[in-house]
């Protein structure tokens, strides 16, 4: 007989666990064959209403990691990391920063969409709704061997979610942002400039200020790159 949960009164599986762990592929492998064994992730139970997995994009040379928190909406739906309004602000802050977008491998701290329901128009709009602690914590493998595998010389983190990923939960954007920080994480020494999500750009009243804002913490960046 299978467990089952006794609140819900359903048979146990693996996203009751809250680890990515036993979905990775066994032995050394490449940036596709972690996406594709990602594509079939049930870690966490995020997977069961998400449209499907949304693993990094970019290449394994990249000297930048840019680590967001989730996939929203229009990532869910085409499977790519900050291709939605969010992502297109982020291109152009980096441009303006010295950074070339096509040249950073750019990922999630948590791979599927985490969403609620909100009544409007016609039909039902999905909102984004934060990840969990425990959610963050069992896509953790996944974010490891991407770092194990790009081995970035600066990992941008934008927004809370990202650097509870790295650091834990004590981590604050508004205490660690726009400065660089060296610091072990998972076993590397890694170079890490912190600094809100773009999408806090669309939501701000004075978009130019936060978006100027946004863009001197990824000259910190730049520079670091110059130097490493």
């Amino acid at each position: 007989m299978p467990a089952t949960d006794g609140a819900a009164g359903r048979d146990r599986g693996p996203e009751d666990d809250y680890t990515a762990e036993p979905f990775l592929p066994d032995g050394e492998a490449g940036l596709a064959a972690l996406r594709e064994a990602a594509a079939g992730c049930r870690g966490c139970p995020l997977h069961v209403d998400a449209t499907q997995t949304v693993f990094g994009s970019g290449d394994a040379g990249a000297r930048v990691m840019l680590l967001g928190e989730q996939p929203g909406d229009q990532e869910d739906k085409r499977g790519e990391p900050f291709v939605g309004p969010a992502g297109r602000i982020l291109d152009e802050a980096l441009e303006e920063a010295g950074i070339d977008p096509a040249q950073s491998y750019v990922t999630n701290a948590v791979k599927h969409f985490k969403f609620g329901y909100a009544s409007g128009g016609r039909g039902k709009r999905r909102i984004h709704k934060a990840p969990g602690l425990r959610e963050i914590t069992a896509c953790g493998p996944w974010l490891r061997a991407e770092l194990a595998l790009v081995r970035p010389e600066v990992i941008v983190v934008l927004g809370a979610t990202a650097g509870k990923a790295l650091f834990g939960s004590s981590f604050r954007v508004t205490r660690e942002r726009g400065s660089l920080i060296e610091q072990d994480v998972h076993g590397r020494h890694e170079r890490v400039v912190a600094t809100i999500h773009p999408s806090a750009v669309l939501r701000a009243d004075d978009r130019e200020a936060v978006r100027a804002g946004l863009v001197s913490d990824l000259e910190v960046a730049a520079g670091a790159l110059r130097t490493s």
